[in-house]
């Protein structure tokens, strides 16, 4: 479903008139309602405290032996809630994080030298002491920021033409739209939020997949004669 679709649906419970185009459009209603589903698409994607599986990406660091800085990705968005950065040249082992910039200074002024290495963001850059290794690597899981998908199966980072899609549910979109549209109008909206939490956690215990729980003792499969051991057992 496009994201006019989702306008369309939309319009009769927002009190607008059934768009046949959107962002082509310049009128105020249009322009509107493309801001609003715009910042909803944001709100959906990064205001809802969930790692989401579609929007999750891999970063590599390769290291010179000499850089202690790395450019975080172009289509960063943020970290995920919990994530590690995992070294190449100690596999079992992942890299160390220092969230306060002070301890970090302390570390640099110090010239302090550890045996797990250490990492933190300052900027838009990823720093890391000590030096990555020449050839090294370190990997680490993001959120991007490209949550939009085009007509031709590519992503971007806003809605900007008709035929555009969300990957994380055109129904989900559709209910946080209802709601944003009335709240940023002074409307009763009470509903429409509840309606869209609701589907909201409803997609989130869906994102990452079943999950199957044992209750009880679990039974151990039944042996068959046929699986018995080939040889002769004794002298």
């Amino acid at each position: 479903m496009t994201v006019l679709q989702v306008a369309q649906l939309a319009s009769s419970v927002i009190g607008i008139t059934r768009p046949t185009i959107l962002f082509a459009a310049t009128d105020d209603t249009s322009v509107q309602v493309q801001d609003c589903i715009n910042e909803t698409a944001q709100m959906v994607a990064f205001d809802a405290g969930h790692d989401w599986t579609k929007l999750k990406a891999l970063a590599t660091i390769t290291g010179d032996g000499s850089a202690t800085t790395f450019s975080l990705p172009t289509d960063y968005a943020r970290m995920l809630l919990k994530s590690s950065l995992w070294p190449s040249a100690m596999p079992n082992v992942p890299l160390m994080h220092v969230p306060d910039t002070d301890t970090w200074l302390g570390l640099v002024v110090q010239n302090f030298t550890t045996i797990t290495p250490r990492w933190t963001i300052i900027g838009t850059q990823i720093n890391i002491l000590p030096a990555v290794a020449a050839a090294a690597t370190v990997k680490y899981y993001y959120l991007r920021n490209t949550i939009i998908t085009d007509a031709a199966a590519a992503v971007k980072a806003a809605f900007t033409a008709d035929t555009d899609t969300f990957p994380l549910g055109e129904r989900l979109l559709r209910l946080a739209f209802i709601y944003r549209w009335k709240q940023d109008r002074g409307q009763d909206y009470g509903e429409a939020m509840e309606d869209y939490q609701t589907a909201l956690a409803t997609h989130i215990g869906h994102d990452k997949g079943s999950n199957i729980l044992v209750s009880g003792r679990q039974r151990a499969p039944q042996v068959r004669a046929g699986l018995a051991f080939p040889g002769t057992l004794g002298v």
